[in-house]
């Protein structure tokens, strides 16, 4: 693979613009190389040079020097003949930046290399803010962890020990123990020249490694009112808790200023209330009468337990922001260090050693603080959430890539043959035996089939899903970013396969097993029990989803189960993204949950055993087909006011407004359905599916995916798209609002004589799936895009504790 698409390969998606534009350059140098060869045709092309594939050893040569010891300084004369650039640090607007003087631009074709390198310059420079931006913003979420960090060692041993007794001897040999080996360790992870020359270590903050045992801690509080503070080892001390380790003063790099040891601050405590993250029905209810929330410190083993695991998550986001910075880090200097290489190359100058000096010598060359970040969290990590186990707080913190195992593809693979082998023999059934022609036809269309249909829905949409994870991942949308799928358990599209065939092949084969065991004469005796099948089958996937051991998909599963859960109790829950794009499915899924109304009349009401009901003659059956229908769009509605009480935000409302008129529509359609003799139903069914379906696809393509922006540079498209081809957006649209108008069968009364009306139902609720799995992709682009343009990469994680800043505010004065 080529180093550019490596390098995209491997960027952050929400972080590409931040990222050193490679393409952009190296076509730079191509022009450099296209003057060269018209001037002095050259025997053996280079232009293979810029295409040449790299190696593992090739990719890492620019790096294996660094010059962080020689800081860029003025050259001597001699040095400045022989050299072709000068890279100076300059002060723009208050922030430091870097400038490339070429010194050969009277050369022939010198303007082109003028160009390269005030390009290299702007990409240089954005990328050292952009690092110093996000370094600074860790080392602030650092400095609140810290706290939190505080306020937990002090509730846990409020917890543990509230009576603050412990045995002395054995908490000096615990900490003797761990000073040792903190040490050791610490002097492991240091450079050698650092180890040399003192024994210090310069720390960028001062998330401390604290050790507690009974009502006994040891912490280090750091003093905020400067960079860099000491900390000293003084096994001597016969106070209970020890600082573990030690901080140089930055400003007297000669001189160790030691802090004196002091216990735990359980006096923290007094100036931190706890939040209520877990948001509840009653929580919200109580929130809403403004009834006054418990926010004083509750010590008991169940907050503690809260407290960890909210923190143990914070942790672990952090743990990986520091990741994938550091990865920036070194993605883009390997990035001009291969780009400098190939100037070199053509122009056949030395001027990558100077350049890469600087570098080196910058912000993001130089900058170890989120190195030491890392060194500091995971030392935390291991020692407060996973009982000193390293192996176990690793397996946490770096999640091994999920790898798609043959036996998922051979299975997949397995279950798609026997699916597609079923549906050939079902169909071959029905032409060879001239089953649709017999008399027990009908009453099968009206009784079995909305049975098995309802399967058939859920198979299609997941189906559709597993093609938008296929097209999700081609394109590069964070889809387990934005859906917030915990790293490793997101499902990829040959798992949702898996899933969806394993599904069709039990319900076709239910669907075999009936029309054998009703074909042979030996058989009929057991009529009840096929009968039975469907039933059987919806109850065996009631049980899988429900079961709570980890066999398939159990992370899955349960998520799913939470989103369902907050769109059945909306407005009670917080509205994220995975609730309402749960409940825009399940909007285009009212005719599964008419089937599942039709379940409960079939086999409690009806006769099923000589495949007889009286539902849709029954008043009750009437009524729950309008709230059976209407429950999708309800939970939809009362999300968007939730989210327009907290957001305040206008465009709620007429979110919600939209899904009224659907309501409205739906009922005016099922009336008119239901009493097909009544003009009056009919005219209103037609006013008001109208007016809904000119909003909901006028909603679709301007909010939804963000399209038909007439000053785009993409005209009546968006200015960022993801699919080269044009063509596919706009047949995106015009496929939409095809099947946004699917309601006009039923209003106008379309029939089809070959087909029957359970059929003709059937395909025009398929119709309405295919158009929610296009919808999907469209919608998520466009949140991608959206959290790219903010460079939002992480979600924010709530954290368990409040501090009283009036109280901060003091400790800074003092």
């Amino acid at each position: 693979m080529k180093f550019g698409k490596e390098f995209t390969a491997q960027m952050v998606p929400e972080w590409q613009k931040a990222y050193m534009d490679y393409g952009n350059l190296k076509t730079l140098l191509k022009d450099i190389l296209r003057f060269k060869q018209r001037k002095q045709p050259p025997a053996c092309s280079t232009l293979a040079g810029l295409k040449r594939k790299l190696t593992l050893y090739r990719a890492f040569s620019g790096l294996t020097q660094r010059y962080n010891n020689h800081p860029t300084s003025p050259s001597t004369p001699d040095d400045i003949e022989s050299q072709a650039i000068l890279v100076n640090s300059v002060n723009r607007d208050g922030s430091q930046s870097y400038q490339t003087t070429f010194l050969m631009s009277e050369d022939e074709g010198g303007e082109y290399e003028l160009v390269f390198f005030r390009r290299l310059d702007d990409e240089f420079n954005k990328v050292d803010k952009f690092y110093r931006s996000k370094v600074e913003e860790v080392m602030n979420e650092a400095n609140l962890l810290n706290k939190q960090m505080d306020a937990f060692i002090a509730f846990r041993i409020k917890v543990e020990n509230p009576q603050g007794w412990f045995d002395r001897s054995v908490e000096m040999t615990r900490l003797a123990s761990d000073v040792a080996a903190s040490a050791a360790a610490l002097s492991a992870s240091t450079p050698r020249g650092v180890r040399a020359s003192s024994r210090r270590v310069v720390l960028p903050m001062s998330m401390d490694v604290i050790e507690e045992a009974g009502g006994s801690s040891s912490h280090g509080q750091a003093d905020e009112s400067s960079d860099h503070q000491d900390k000293d080892h003084d096994h001597d001390e016969l106070e209970t808790f020890k600082v573990v380790h030690r901080k140089v003063q930055a400003k007297k790099p000669n001189s160790i200023k030691p802090s004196s040891s002091r216990p735990a601050p359980l006096e923290v405590l007094n100036r931190v209330k706890i939040n209520n993250t877990l948001e509840t029905p009653r929580s919200t209810i109580k929130s809403f009468l403004r009834y006054p929330m418990q926010t004083e410190l509750n010590f008991s083993r169940e907050n503690l337990k809260k407290v960890e695991q909210l923190l143990k998550r914070a942790f672990v986001e952090f743990y990986q922001k520091l990741r994938l910075l550091k990865s920036y880090s070194f993605l883009n200097t390997l990035a001009f260090s291969k780009i400098m290489k190939k100037y070199d190359k053509i122009t056949s100058r030395d001027a990558s050693k100077s350049y890469m000096k600087m570098v080196d010598s910058s912000f993001l060359g130089s900058s170890d603080e989120v190195t030491k970040l890392l060194e500091r969290t995971e030392a935390t990590f291991i020692k407060h959430f996973s009982n000193s186990n390293r192996i176990r707080a690793m397996n946490i913190l770096r999640p091994k890539a999920k790898r798609e195992r043959h036996r998922i593809t051979f299975s997949m693979g397995f279950l798609a043959g026997g699916t597609a082998a079923l549906i050939l023999s079902l169909i071959l059934i029905i032409r060879a035996r001239k089953i649709m022609s017999k008399e027990g036809a009908t009453r099968y269309m009206d009784n079995m089939f909305p049975l098995y249909s309802l399967f058939g829905f859920i198979v299609l949409h997941t189906v559709l899903y597993a093609a938008n994870i296929y097209f999700w991942r081609r394109y590069r949308v964070n889809y387990s970013f934005i859906f917030g799928f915990k790293q490793g358990t997101e499902l990829g599209y040959r798992q949702v396969l898996l899933l969806s065939f394993g599904l069709a092949v039990l319900a076709l084969a239910s669907v075999l097993l009936n029309l054998d065991m009703e074909m042979d004469p030996k058989t009929k005796a057991y009529e009840g029990l096929t009968e039975l099948l469907p039933l059987g089958l919806v109850l065996l996937v009631v049980i899988i989803f429900f079961c709570p051991f980890n066999v398939m998909y159990r992370s899955s599963r349960f998520f799913f189960l939470t989103r369902l859960f907050h769109c059945i109790c909306a407005p009670l829950y917080k509205v994220t993204l995975p609730d309402f794009f749960l409940a825009d499915q399940l909007t285009s899924q009212v005719q599964a949950f008419r089937s599942l109304e039709f379940y409960i009349c079939y086999y409690v009401w009806g006769d099923y055993k000589h495949r007889e009901n009286t539902c849709k003659d029954n008043d009750i059956y009437k009524a729950f087909f309008y709230i059976v229908a209407v429950i999708p769009y309800w939970s939809r509605l009362l999300q968007c006011l939730r989210r327009l009480c907290e957001e305040k935000d206008a465009m709620q409302g007429y979110n919600g407004l939209k899904y009224f008129l659907t309501i409205v529509a739906v009922c005016m359609r099922t009336a008119s359905s239901l009493d097909k003799k009544s003009s009056g139903w009919k005219t209103l069914a037609w006013v008001f599916s109208a007016i809904a379906s000119i909003i909901s696809t006028y909603w679709d393509l301007v909010f939804d995916w963000g399209l038909l922006q007439r000053q785009s540079k993409n005209r009546w498209l968006r200015d960022k798209l993801l699919i080269p081809h044009k063509s596919v957006y706009f047949g995106a649209m015009v496929l939409n609002v095809l099947l946004r108008f699917a309601w006009l069968r039923t209003v106008l009364g379309f029939e089809l004589s070959f087909l029957h009306p359970e059929s003709l139902i059937t395909i025009l609720a398929s119709l309405e799936i295919i158009r929610r799995g296009i919808w999907n992709f469209f919608r998520l682009e466009n949140e991608h895009l959206n959290n790219v343009g903010k460079y939002r990469a992480f979600k924010s994680v709530p954290l368990p504790f409040n501090y009283d800043e009036n109280e901060d505010e003091d400790d800074h004065d003092e």
